[in-house]
């Protein structure tokens, strides 16, 4: 694609489609106990609309091998519009996400002139999760460094990846085109490496840095590999760490990331 040094623009009215789950920092009663407006939109589908921009710029070769850091800083709610833009700057983009009037993310996204490397899918260990049922509760001791967490694998049906196109309101034609799926739909997986294996009481993602190794296509089964790299205390939060490999049909590597969460936020301990 030609380049460019016109400013990129692409708005989205915000869904908060977690709004049922388990984290009930998505449910605008017990987020505005805890002090914000609302239920909060997830941080991963933040992600989706910032890679918008990415997509635009460099079609099917980001999703294959472009590479994106993304940090949160203000929520997003639900029915606010969202704008990300940013500014190409050879085979980068700048960019941010605002919400009335409000910076709620920064990221940088990239191209790489050459696909780097995938990581080996045996150098990440497996561990099948627990029934929920016997799930510990988040804390240091249940999630300490070296710690390997996995999800339930399960296959891309039409349905989840139709319906995970529709709650983004993405536009973007590649997706239904292709019958690929987004990469906030993969960032989820991510998500679900701390939900399947810990009881979490409401929890914020901050950040996730990732690198693209392939697409997923409907029908594929999607599977996630993880391990806990730093467990730590900051402003009187508790943050996990986790590199996470997300894969598909347990032969090909979607995508390495490292994800970032408040699994105990201040609030809720007194602090």
């Amino acid at each position: 694609m030609t380049a460019t040094t016109a400013p990129l623009s692409y708005s989205v009215e915000a869904y908060n489609l977690s709004h049922a789950s388990e984290n009930k920092i998505h449910d605008d009663t017990v987020a505005k106990k805890l002090g914000f407006t609302g239920g909060l939109v997830p941080g991963v589908e933040v992600y989706a609309y910032a890679t918008h921009l990415a997509v635009a710029q460099w079609g099917r070769d980001w999703l294959e091998r472009g590479a994106m850091d993304c940090r949160f800083q203000k929520p997003v709610y639900d029915g606010d519009t969202a704008i990300a833009s940013g500014r190409l700057s050879g085979d980068s983009i700048e960019l941010k996400v605002e919400s009335k009037g409000e910076l709620c993310a920064t990221g940088h996204a990239s191209l790489p002139r050459q696909a780097p490397s995938a990581p080996a899918i045996a150098d990440f260990a497996m561990a099948p999760p627990p029934a929920l049922e016997a799930r510990p509760p988040a804390s240091p001791q249940a999630l300490p460094v070296g710690k390997v967490l996995c999800i339930q694998p399960f296959v891309l049906t039409e349905e989840l990846w139709r319906d995970y196109l529709a709650d983004v309101r993405e536009r973007h034609p590649i997706y239904a085109e292709q019958r690929i799926a987004h990469p906030g739909q993969l960032l989820r997986l991510c998500n679900l490496v701390l939900r399947e294996n810990v009881v979490l009481p409401p929890w914020v993602h901050v950040g996730s840095k990732v690198q693209n190794h392939a697409v997923a296509r409907v029908g594929d089964r999607l599977a996630a590999r993880a391990r806990v790299t730093d467990n730590y205390e900051r402003k009187g939060h508790r943050l996990v760490d986790l590199d996470v490999l997300l894969t598909a049909n347990d032969d090909r590597v979607l995508a390495r990331v490292t994800h970032t969460a408040i699994y105990a936020l201040r609030h809720l301990s007194g602090g």
